[in-house]
């Protein structure tokens, strides 16, 4: 079953890949109920439609993998996670400072710190995100 199922949609890629520019509009209206922007290149619109194709026979992306993706380009992305053994380097007023996460806590010059904000207080001698000043929120 799967190896008919491959080979039809080798032979609708195939298809796909031979629309001329007026085949493509017509396509594209019928995969996603409009027209497409006008300046969108037939090649480009080609790898959409194939890509569409393929989504709806063999599945599309998980919720959870379109949900982080929706996080992303609406700029609401979850703060990143250090994970022991990372490095954190920051440059503030001319000194490069790095910092390694380890199991409960993080060590800056051989101390070490508890939190992160703890460690941008005592560079910057104020209150900081510590996250956001080390660029992983």
């Amino acid at each position: 079953m799967a190896v008919e199922r491959n080979s039809n949609l080798e032979r609708a890629f195939a298809a796909i890949e031979e629309l001329d520019r007026s085949d493509c509009l017509e396509h594209w209206r019928e995969a996603f109920g409009r027209s497409p922007p006008k300046h969108l290149s037939v090649p480009f619109m080609k790898r959409v439609l194939i890509r569409d194709l393929q989504c709806r026979v063999l599945g599309g992306l998980s919720s959870r993998t379109a949900r982080r993706l929706k996080q992303i380009a609406s700029g609401k992305t979850p703060p990143a996670k250090a994970k022991p053994g990372s490095h954190l380097v920051r440059e503030w007023n001319g000194r490069t400072y790095q910092v390694e996460v380890v199991d409960g806590g993080y060590v800056m010059d051989g101390k070490s710190w508890r939190s992160l904000s703890a460690i941008a207080r005592h560079i910057t001698g104020a209150h900081w995100s510590g996250p956001r000043f080390f660029g992983v929120q």
